[in-house]
């Protein structure tokens, strides 16, 4: 009995002595390092999934439902797949260009710089959301600013400051990072005069495929009152074979 006590204690000490390590060299890291972190729990080496958008306004809303598949932070698609006026639509990203194929029209867009900022299919997200990862890493420089909690949970506050050659929307972006599993739990985006222009909360935090991840976001335009919009993931899987082939503008049409 008392050799199963001490054997009890060893493992609550050596169980503590890890934790304190793994934290001490999670304090180590670059900001940098920890939003990499958060971008690859995320994405994974390819994604692929279904999620739902609710669009809120303060006299109507608005569902949408979709199938999504990514590899790497270059690679995007999205299929519409309701309501049935919308459904066919696919949005693609590959590297730095956008497109978007409308069935009912049989109509191929490609989407300009100058409209990442318009509202993708009437939400609160914008065309420059659906690409923003990739961006988040290589546009921006990133800064430690301090630590504070969202939902009980110790994060990291990281700022994001464009590079002087980086072609970005946002003047400023502040991000806070969970420090034990690095989810993105809280993003405010702010213009070039440093105006508080979006707030997105993440939460739900729920198993999804091999890993934990927020289930749920929502963006909220802060000078629109009344206005958010939902996004819920019902299924993701990671890390599946997909090749580079799938992302492409004839698949687009299939």
């Amino acid at each position: 009995m008392k050799t199963i006590k001490i054997l009890s204690v060893i493992l609550i000490i050596t169980f503590v002595i890890a934790f304190q390590i793994k934290l001490t060299a999670q304090e180590k890291l670059t900001a940098l390092q920890i939003v990499e972190n958060a971008i690859n729990k995320v994405q994974g080496n390819t994604s692929q999934g279904t999620l739902n958008m609710t669009i809120i306004r303060p006299t109507w809303s608005r569902e949408i439902s979709m199938k999504i598949w990514s590899k790497g932070m270059e690679y995007y698609m999205i299929y519409i797949s309701s309501p049935a006026r919308d459904r066919g639509q696919v949005f693609l990203k590959r590297e730095e260009e956008m497109w978007n194929w409308i069935p009912t029209i049989s109509r191929m867009v490609k989407i300009p710089p100058s409209m990442m900022m318009q509202s993708w299919m009437g939400s609160d997200f914008t065309n420059n959301d659906l690409i923003k990862l990739s961006s988040f890493v290589k546009d921006y420089n990133h800064s430690l600013i301090g630590s504070e909690e969202i939902d009980s949970m110790a994060c990291y506050k990281i700022k994001f400051e464009p590079k002087e050659t980086a072609a970005v929307v946002w003047g400023k972006i502040v991000m806070w990072i969970s420090k034990t599993e690095f989810y993105q739990l809280k993003i405010e985006y702010f213009d070039e005069y440093e105006n508080l222009v979006n707030r997105e909360l993440c939460s739900n935090i729920q198993q999804m495929g091999d890993r934990k991840l927020p289930g749920k976001l929502v963006m909220i335009p802060v000078l629109k009152k009344g206005n958010k919009t939902i996004l819920e993931y019902e299924k993701m899987e990671f890390n599946k074979p997909l090749n580079e082939n799938f992302f492409s503008i004839q698949n687009m049409k299939r």
